[in-house]
């Protein structure tokens, strides 16, 4: 059996790192993608007061913070999960109006898409309902495609700190070992 590069966590030295961080340095971790969700919903409310749309962006911001290497939060899984659970959405509301027959089949598009593209992100689920049950007009879904792109480039920021923050706990440890 192949294995899904989606379902799989980061690389081990990286979560051997995580378990050193200091309380300050997870408060910087977690700072950045709270920062990016408090500016994604001032975008979001300035344009379409739809703030419940981008719930699932939140949970897609702590799972980055929580794990950055880990490949369901890779920047390619995390837009294509989304992108395909908004449009599964869109469309089953398009079909069916906004009921439960739109929303399950939004649902079982966007799990069935994920699993078969190796794109598996799990508040996507979340993404496909708020779009089944109309939250909100047509507008909404390029907006939300932006707002997606902005926490995408939330990875890239949580790698990076991480990175960082690994380099200067190596530093420390060479100077308290040079002392």
């Amino acid at each position: 059996m192949n294995e899904r590069s989606s379902l799989q966590p980061g690389p081990r030295p990286l979560r051997r790192l995580r378990q050193r961080l200091s309380l300050k340095d997870e408060l910087l971790l977690v700072l950045l993608p709270t920062l990016i969700i408090l500016f994604v919903l001032a975008f979001v409310d300035a344009l379409s007061h739809q703030r419940v749309l981008f719930a699932s962006l939140a949970s897609s911001a702590f799972l980055i913070y929580l794990d950055p290497q880990h490949g369901m939060n890779n920047v390619r899984t995390l837009v294509v999960a989304h992108t395909i659970a908004a449009l599964a959405g869109f469309g089953t509301y398009l079909l069916f109006g906004p009921q439960y027959l739109a929303a399950g089949a939004a649902m079982l598009t966007t799990i069935a898409f994920m699993v078969g593209l190796d794109a598996v992100h799990p508040p996507a689920v979340s993404t496909s309902l708020a779009f089944a049950y109309r939250s909100g007009d047509e507008r909404n879904l390029p907006l939300f495609l932006l707002s997606l792109l902005v926490v995408a480039l939330l990875v890239l920021l949580e790698r990076g700190t991480l990175y960082i923050l690994g380099r200067l706990q190596g530093g420390r440890r060479e100077h308290r070992a040079g002392e």
